[in-house]
């Protein structure tokens, strides 16, 4: 018997009640998420946990055994950070997805991991009420993954990203509080200062300090107007970026301001005909949702804008179908450029100002490299996503992306930003979260780890990582 096989074996012993998939191609299947070109790890078996009770059960059992645990949900995210590590325990919380409460009165809903976040949307609206976050992976990503990398979206701009949504939250944890406890974080109050913010640390751990089972979300009022859509044609990236920096300037905050290229245009144009033209070298699209009069100043005030920063023409949009057209292209882009071969999808996040800057030095790299970078962007927030398109199976084309990522990391960290808005580090980011942070705040985040988790159990080599540098 493998010590692979020695190890399952002993574990089965110890949870009979649960059953692990061992069959390669499911283990296989369940462990990695989108990140292209991140490492995957070989797991010994996998679990579709069925419960917080069963997670408990099998992290205690897995820590008396040394068996890793990588938690997942539906496996959308773009880091790496779900990979499997070699002789780990995939548990796969997606089967954890009952909406368990609505609270109306409160304007809280408390759900298990596993819930889709366009299903948690539709649930809250039929009591009035609006889930805010809404990443490009909506239709398919779980809360529990959203609070793991502390998903952003669309609507970020104007009301914010999950970390602002998370009031409480459960999890499986280890450290002093023994491996497979499971613990109550936060609160159901809108404030609450009794003590560290635990539930901030969790939100945007990627899995690494424990398991989470349950999840305690703030809740708005659902929006009454219907949104005004104004949209702008610019003949660079550059151009684009610096009607972003004016909007900022003049304080305009519309509920999502995005970015595409026309590379992005044309490749979701030809996979789903959406009656799109892409003849500028970019469109900003912004979504106004504020009410009457004050809302057409609004949308009139961003054409302005538009056109003050150069752009070969702007409107507000009065074909809701178009409108909506739009919006539908920002968020197939992904999908759309994946078909066309292997995708990295970067996530640099440079202060507003910065803006078209960033987006120059993103064509910069790109020529220099000889590599196709398409662009969007969460242009409100300055949340800028390169995607460096590949042929598949050209080696040379692969090493020429992966130096052309080196340097938009890099060119992020010299404007003043970060490597990553909201894809979280992962596996593909930790040497540019190592460029970004300093020594002695390196330290702090692996003393947080190993204070959590002391074995090393949860989720290990994602974010922090090995890094000897700070501990010498």
């Amino acid at each position: 018997m493998t010590i692979a096989g020695g190890q399952l074996d002993r574990l089965q012993r110890k949870v009979p009640d649960s059953s692990f998939l061992t069959d390669p191609d499911s283990i296989q299947s369940l462990s990695h998420d989108e990140g292209e070109w991140a490492a995957i790890g070989t797991a010994i078996a996998a679990l579709r946990a069925r419960s917080a009770d069963e997670v408990s059960k099998v992290v205690a059992a897995c820590a008396e055994l040394g068996i890793p645990v990588v938690p997942r949900g539906s496996g959308t995210g773009l880091s790496g950070g779900a990979n499997a590590v070699d002789g780990c325990l995939v548990i796969d919380v997606s089967r954890m997805n009952r909406i368990l409460e609505v609270d109306q009165e409160n304007m809280i809903a408390v759900v298990e991991p596993g819930v889709v976040n366009d299903d948690l949307t539709e649930t809250v609206a039929e009591y009035g009420l609006w889930y805010p976050p809404d990443p490009a992976s909506s239709p398919w990503s779980t809360i529990g993954g959203n609070v793991a990398t502390n998903a952003g979206g669309l609507c970020c701009l104007k009301y914010g990203v999950t970390r602002d949504y998370v009031l409480g939250l459960e999890a499986v944890v280890g450290g002093r509080a023994g491996y497979g406890t499971r613990v109550r974080l936060g609160r159901r109050t809108n404030k609450g200062v009794s003590g560290y913010d635990l539930v901030g640390l969790f939100v945007g751990s990627e899995g690494t300090l424990g398991v989470i089972t349950e999840v305690t979300l703030r809740l708005r009022s659902a929006p009454r107007a219907m949104p005004r859509t104004v949209v702008g044609a610019f003949d660079s990236l550059p151009a684009a970026g610096r009607a972003v920096a004016l909007c900022t300037s003049r304080a305009i905050v519309p509920a999502a301001l995005e970015l595409l290229d026309r590379h992005c245009l044309s490749a979701v144009e030809e996979w789903k005909h959406l009656g799109l033209e892409a003849e500028a070298e970019a469109l900003l699209l912004a979504r106004v949702d504020t009410a009457g009069d004050t809302g057409r100043a609004e949308a009139a005030a961003i054409v302005q804008t538009f056109t003050d920063a150069g752009a070969r023409w702007a409107e507000m949009s009065t074909d809701e179908r178009e409108a909506e057209a739009l919006f539908a292209a920002r968020r197939l882009a992904y999908p759309a450029l994946e078909r066309l071969g292997p995708l990295l999808t970067e996530d640099v996040c440079v202060p507003r100002s910065a803006v078209p800057l960033m987006l120059a030095r993103i064509e910069q790299i790109g020529a220099q490299h000889g590599v196709q970078i398409a662009t969007v962007a969460h242009a409100g927030d300055s949340n800028v996503h390169p995607l460096l398109v590949c042929p598949p199976g050209d080696d040379n084309a692969r090493r020429a992306a992966e130096g052309a990522v080196d340097d938009l990391l890099d060119a992020a960290i010299e404007l003043g930003g970060t490597v990553t808005g909201e894809h979280g580090v992962g596996l593909l980011k930790r040497r540019g979260m190592q460029a970004e942070l300093s020594r002695e705040v390196r330290g702090m985040q692996h003393a947080v780890k190993d204070a959590l988790d002391p074995l090393g159990l949860f989720n290990p080599g994602k974010v922090v990582g090995d890094d000897p540098d700070w501990a010498t």
